[in-house]
C-alpha cells in the first residue's frame, strides 16, 4: 500500500497547517484558469458556451484535484491545461471543422489511451524513448502558440492577406495588454500567487471605468450543466481524428511527467531510489482527468506546474489538494462575472504562460545538427501550423530519419522506431483527410 507523500521531518500540527496554507496557495496560483478556460474554448465559431464551459472547468479542477489528494496522496492540483485547450478550440473545432460534441469525443478517447498506457509499463517505455531534445522543442513550440494567440487577442497581430500576418493598430486593448503583461511579469518574478489574476482583475476593472465593458445583469448565476455527457463518443471515432487523439495524448503525458518529476524532485517528494511518491497513482488521475475532461465539457485536465508554489509554502501531503479543491467550488457561481472580462485581459496570461513555457529552450543541446533540425521543425511548425500535431509528427519523423543517415541508428530504441512509424500513418491519415 503507497503511503501518503510526506517529509517526515515536518511536525504534524506544522504539516496540517502547512497544507492548508500550501493547498490555498496553489489555488490562486492557478485560479486564471476558471476564467481563461471558457474565455479560449467559447471563442466565436466554437459553439461552445461560456458558463457550460467554465462549471465544466471548475468541475473537472475541483474532482480532480480531490482525487489527486485522496487516491494519489500527493499535493498536486489539476485542471484543464493551458496549450491544450488552445488546441482543442484553434486546431481541432476552428481549423478541421470538427464540432465540438465531437471534439469532446477525442479528448475522451485520448484519455483512455493515456489510462490505458498509465496502467502498464508502456508508459516508462514511451518516456524514455522521445529524446529530451523533443520533449523540450514540443513544450516550447505550445508557448510560442498560446503567445500567438495572446498577441492575436491584445491587437498586436493582425491578419493579412499578403503577409499572412502584420502588426496590428495600437489601441486601448492593446495598452491595456501590454501594461498588464508588464505587471504580470513583475509580480511573477517577486513569487506573487496572486500576479496572473492581479492583471486579469486589472485590466478589466480600467475596461469598466473606461466603458469598453459593462456590468453583466446578475452578479452570480447556478451551475450551467448542459455539456456533461455531451460528447460525441461515436462520432469521434473517425480515422481523420487518431492524429489530434494522440497529439493530446503525447502532450499530456510528456506534461505529466515533466510537472511530477520536476517538482518531486524539487521539493524533495522522492522515495528512497529518488522516484517521485505517488507518481504511477498521479499520472492515473492525470489519465482521468483527460478522460473525464471530455465528459464533462471542456479540454483535457492534466496536474499543474503551479502546485510548486503550494509546495514551497509548506504542501506536503494530500490534504493540500483536498484544500485546493473546496477552494474551487465557490467558482461555480461566478459565470456572469467571468464572462464580463475581455479577451485582452486574458491575453497577457496566454503570452506570459508562453514565455514560461518557451524557457525550455534553454535545455536544448543542439551542437549536432541530426538534433538540431528535428528540435527547430517540432518549435516552429506548432505555432506556424496552429498544430501540436504537426510539430511532433515532423519532429519525431526527422529525428529517426537523421539520426539513421547521420550512422546513429544504434542510439535509437525499438520504442521509437515504432513511434515514428505511427507518425508517418498519422501524417498520411491527416493529408488525406
Amino acid at each position: 500500500m503507497q503511503g501518503e507523500a510526506t517529509i517526515p521531518a515536518k511536525p504534524q500540527a506544522a504539516a496540517g497547517l502547512g497544507d492548508f496554507i500550501g493547498g490555498t496557495t496553489t489555488f490562486f496560483t492557478m485560479a486564471y484558469i476558471v476564467i481563461v478556460n471558457p474565455a479560449i474554448l467559447s471563442t466565436e465559431g466554437t459553439g461552445l458556451p461560456f458558463a457550460g464551459v467554465l462549471t465544466a472547468t471548475v468541475v473537472l479542477a475541483a474532482l480532480m484535484t480531490l482525487l489527486m489528494g485522496v487516491y494519489a496522496k500527493i499535493p498536486f492540483a489539476v485542471a484543464p491545461g493551458m496549450g491544450l485547450n488552445a488546441f482543442f478550440t484553434f486546431s481541432i473545432i476552428l481549423g478541421r471543422k470538427v464540432p465540438w460534441p465531437t471534439a469532446l469525443g477525442c479528448v475522451f478517447w485520448s484519455g483512455v489511451i493515456f489510462l490505458l498506457v498509465s496502467a502498464t509499463p508502456l508508459r516508462e517505455a514511451i518516456a524514455l524513448a522521445i529524446p529530451t531534445s523533443l520533449k523540450r522543442a514540443i513544450a516550447a513550440g505550445i508557448g510560442a502558440f498560446l503567445a500567438f494567440i495572446g498577441f492575436k487577442n491584445m491587437g498586436l497581430v493582425v491578419a493579412d492577406p499578403a503577409t499572412f500576418v502584420t502588426a496590428g493598430k495600437v489601441d486601448a486593448r492593446t495598452i491595456l495588454g501590454v501594461i498588464a503583461l508588464l505587471g504580470m511579469t513583475l509580480l511573477v518574478r517577486r513569487k506573487s500567487p496572486l500576479a496572473f489574476l492581479a492583471g486579469i482583475f486589472g485590466v478589466t476593472a480600467v475596461a469598466l471605468i473606461l466603458g469598453l465593458v459593462s456590468w453583466p445583469k446578475t452578479l452570480f448565476s447556478t451551475p450551467d450543466f448542459s455539456l456533461i455527457g455531451a460528447a460525441d463518443l461515436r462520432g469521434s471515432l473517425k480515422l481523420s481524428l487518431l492524429p489530434p487523439m494522440l497529439a493530446i495524448f503525447f502532450t499530456d503525458l510528456f506534461d505529466s511527467l515533466s510537472t511530477f518529476v520536476g517538482v518531486s524532485h524539487a521539493a524533495g517528494l522522492v522515495d528512497e531510489q529518488g522516484h517521485p511518491r505517488g507518481l504511477r497513482r498521479g499520472l492515473i488521475v492525470d489519465a482521468l482527468a483527460t478522460l473525464g475532461a471530455g465528459l464533462l465539457g471542456t479540454s483535457s485536465g492534466t496536474a499543474y506546474i503551479e502546485s510548486a508554489a503550494g509546495i514551497e509554502a509548506g504542501a506536503r501531503t494530500g490534504k493540500a489538494s483536498i484544500v485546493t479543491a473546496a477552494w474551487f467550488l465557490p467558482c461555480l457561481f461566478v459565470a456572469p462575472l467571468a464572462a464580463m472580462v475581455p479577451a485582452y485581459a486574458t491575453a497577457p496570461v496566454l503570452v506570459l504562460v508562453g514565455a514560461l513555457m518557451f524557457r525550455s529552450v534553454t535545455e536544448l543541446d543542439v551542437s549536432r545538427i541530426e538534433e538540431a533540425v528535428p528540435a527547430f521543425l517540432t518549435m516552429v511548425l506548432v505555432p506556424l501550423t496552429f498544430s501540436i500535431t504537426q510539430g511532433i509528427v515532423w519532429g519525431f519523423i526527422s529525428h529517426v530519419v537523421l539520426f539513421t543517415l547521420s550512422g546513429r541508428r544504434r542510439e535509437l530504441s525499438p520504442m521509437m522506431l515504432v513511434i515514428a512509424a505511427i507518425s508517418v500513418v498519422l501524417l498520411i491519415i491527416d493529408s488525406t483527410a
